[in-house]
């Protein structure tokens, strides 16, 4: 049984961790702050388990840490500040990468300029676990759902998303998006791996979120206004799509039998090593709307794609969707064609969460 310290040894025990982060600066003000604050984090929670115990106790302990540590080094060791290291700390020591930076023998380490940690009583490297900022963090502690908040952790860091791309993407409902297009095998893996690219299904979105076009639902627009909105904010739309879209062109003219067709967008996805056709429809989805992409498809496979590359996928994008003339439409082993809808405003998140409680484990 370890041996309980006295809060004069925690606060000298905090006092080192945030000297060592100070000197830490050439590898970086973010690392160096998420590092510290789990490791401020670290200290408070086992101090509170060796023993001392009462709650009245531990706020009255964090006062003080809080009033003497900002005296020594001045802002951002408020109350508020050291609780939310301590909730940190307890929802990333759960991690197995995460929980190794705290089994060297002592709690000061210093980060370097080559990202790793160096414990004050050996040499041993270990790569630091955090890959975002400590506003990331901040942001994800609110993340009530592990799952949810494991699989934005990745993505962000995965991706690089901007805390602002972060807020969009989550406000966005991604993770439900993603969900519903999944068995319940697929959504634990969201958690564990973040969104793995294989087939064309695992790119797919359901309602895609078009919020940042700045049309109006209530007022009326052409596909026209529809696509030319989509380019002027191709950037907001490609991460939108997902992971390995790159742009190719609009209105894609093509000829065939002494005939002019055009598909309205036309990306390339580099992980399904594939082209990818999307064609936007205002109205209701008709049959004859799901033949005319196939045809496009059809003439992508025959005459654009090269051997070693995957058959073409095409999505119509649609206001309404009907998905018993989609299932009648096509052929039953489909994996080509997709009707998916899209909507100019948020999703709430309590329907689509009341919608995955029959696919979630």
């Amino acid at each position: 049984m370890k041996k309980a310290i006295s809060t004069v040894d925690l606060l000298a025990s905090i006092r080192d961790v945030v000297r060592q982060s100070r000197k830490a600066v050439a590898y970086g003000v973010n690392t160096a702050m998420v590092l510290t604050n789990y490791e401020i984090g670290r200290l408070i929670v086992e101090h509170e388990q060796k023993g001392v115990a009462r709650a009245e106790y531990a706020e009255e302990t964090l006062k003080m840490l809080a009033r003497r540590l900002t005296t020594e080094f001045g802002k951002g060791y408020s109350v508020d500040n050291l609780e939310r290291d301590r909730r940190f700390y307890l929802l990333w020591s759960k991690s197995a990468t995460v929980s190794r930076i705290s089994e060297a023998p002592t709690a000061l380490r210093v980060p370097t300029q080559q990202g790793a940690m160096i414990s004050a009583t050996a040499s041993r490297k270990s790569v630091s676990p955090f890959r975002l900022s400590w506003s990331h963090y901040v942001f994800l502690m609110a993340i009530a759902d592990e799952d949810e908040r494991r699989f934005y952790e990745i993505e962000a860091a995965n991706e690089q998303w901007s805390l602002r791309e972060l807020r969009r993407q989550f406000n966005s409902s991604l993770y439900e998006r993603l969900a519903l297009s999944r068995d319940k095998k697929k959504v634990k893996a969201l958690s564990r791996r973040g969104q793995i690219v294989e087939t064309p299904h695992d790119v797919l979105r359901d309602p895609y979120v078009l919020e940042f076009l700045g049309l109006n639902e209530d007022r009326a627009y052409s596909e026209t206004d529809l696509e030319t909105a989509i380019i002027n904010r191709i950037e907001h739309f490609l991460l939108e799509l997902g992971k390995g879209f790159p742009f190719e062109a609009r209105q894609k003219r093509f000829t065939y039998d002494d005939q002019h067709y055009r598909v309205d967008l036309v990306f390339y996805n580099r992980l399904l090593r594939c082209y990818v056709l999307v064609d936007l429809k205002i109205g209701r989805l008709t049959h004859q709307d799901l033949g005319q992409m196939q045809m496009y498809v059809n003439y992508y496979d025959r005459k654009v794609k090269l051997p070693d590359e995957n058959p073409t996928v095409g999505i119509l994008l649609c206001k309404e969707k009907n998905d018993a003339l989609v299932e009648i439409t096509l052929p039953r082993d489909n994996r080509q064609i997709f009707a998916r809808k899209y909507q100019l405003y948020l999703p709430t998140k309590a329907q689509l969460r009341a919608q995955l409680k029959g696919v979630s484990l």
